[in-house]
């Protein structure tokens, strides 16, 4: 039986492509794995989000080889869309596709050449990976049409789509019907779901019954509003988890950035989530140091994490993008960027273990994730990370104890 690896770089709707591509080429007679380790082929789905990830996925190709030098190799996602010829002039690089309709890539296996397509506006269905965990993601919507002056992906990925809400309701239903507890709904720019009328919030109330957590993937602030709040307090089983972009907490560096709301409107919106879920957890990104950041701007962001009171909050340093308009602009020193995101993740830090504490002693859901040094790991439905000591094969009631660095200790609850 030939050997096929699948190894991916990048966001989580690349992992679930992969998922799919891994059930695909299982159906085809592959012996599957997504660890680089000796195979005939290579499947690598690359991603150019930043120059670092466009760096490690040019070594990839190199990485991949030395397991088996003869092996076919076939490039895909963000990085090959953004450079195919590049990747095609690499040894043993036999195909090269882009970051568009992957579904098709079961099919190029035995040819050679470079097929890169235009995003033709129909969502690409791909098949629904095999393999059900705890955790199912369900990928519902592709490409972004927001154009942030700091973003390749639109470039790259194409303008958004979105999968007809029966085939979402369809994965969702059946994934819990083969034992996951939780189900995460993910996509480039979900908060652009559009089936004819249907929004997110629609989305939501079609899945308002379904036997497992629901918990939304990244979010724009501007998707936030009494109706789609209503269908999320509407669900039977929600996860009070947002994801809510933010990247500046300056409205003179958001409009450069071109995102679509201000300061005042994000924390409105923030008020918005936690009047509806008082538990809830409101993580986000930020970039430090995009081009003519001012000292005083950037104070603008470090006084929003107080008060937007985030969990958690994933801080970057500002990578310029060649093809987007901030890469023209000019750019602050490496020095100063570095600087701004240690403050700004010291200020991320004091945020999410006041965010933690506050729950120490009550009483959550715990999904289970995996295994590990005798503990079971996974997550809560506010995302805080719990350790259980011990076995925990499915979803339990638990209790909070006490908070380390990088997660929380927790216990079974018992009446």
């Amino acid at each position: 039986m030939a050997k096929a690896v699948i190894f991916t770089l990048g966001c989580k709707v690349n992992e679930v492509e992969s998922a799919s591509l891994v059930r695909a080429l299982g159906e085809r007679g592959y012996e599957v794995s997504t660890a680089l380790g000796y195979a005939d082929l290579y499947i690598l789905n690359t991603c150019a989000v930043t120059a670092e990830a466009e760096k490690k996925s040019r070594q990839l190709v190199a990485r991949a080889l030395k397991f088996n030098p003869a092996a076919r190799v076939l490039v895909c996602g963000c990085a090959a869309q953004k450079n195919a010829r590049a990747f095609a002039a690499r040894e043993n690089v036999q195909t090269v596709t882009g970051a568009r309709n992957k579904s098709r890539i079961p099919f190029l296996l035995e040819r050679d050449g470079v097929f890169l397509e235009d995003a033709d506006g129909r969502f690409d269905e791909l098949p629904v990976p095999a393999a059900v965990r705890t955790r199912h993601f369900v990928k519902i919507q592709d490409g972004c049409n927001n154009f942030c002056s700091y973003c390749i992906v639109p470039y790259l990925r194409g303008r958004s789509r979105s999968r007809p809400s029966e085939s979402v309701v369809r994965e969702a239903y059946a994934a819990a019907e083969r034992g996951a507890e939780e189900v995460v709904l993910t996509g480039i720019d979900i908060s652009s779901y559009r089936d004819g009328d249907k929004g997110l919030a629609g989305l939501l109330r079609d899945l308002s019954s379904l036997p497992a957590r629901v918990r939304l993937g990244s979010l724009e602030a501007g998707i936030v509003d009494e109706e789609f709040c209503a269908a999320a307090r509407g669900m039977s089983d929600f996860a009070p988890h947002f994801h809510l972009s933010l990247q500046s907490g300056s409205t003179a560096v958001l409009r450069r950035m071109n995102r679509h709301y201000s300061r005042e409107e994000y924390l409105e919106k923030c008020r918005l989530l936690y009047a509806a879920f008082p538990r809830a957890a409101i993580t986000t990104d930020v970039i430090a140091g995009f081009p003519g950041e001012t000292e005083e701007e950037f104070l603008q962001t470090l006084s929003l994490v107080d008060e937007a009171a985030f969990a958690q909050v994933h801080c970057f340093v500002y990578s310029p993008r060649e093809g987007t308009p901030a890469a023209r602009l000019p750019q602050l020193p490496a020095a100063v960027k570095e600087e701004r995101r240690l403050r700004l993740a010291a200020a991320a830090s004091a945020r999410r273990a006041a965010y933690v504490d506050r729950f120490l002693g009550e009483k959550f859901s715990f999904v289970p994730e995996e295994e590990k040094d005798g503990y079971t790991f996974g997550y809560t439905e506010n995302y805080i990370r719990v350790a259980v000591p011990g076995r925990v094969p499915r979803r339990r009631e638990i209790v909070l104890k006490e908070r380390k660095e990088e997660y929380c200790i927790g216990e079974i609850y018992h009446e």
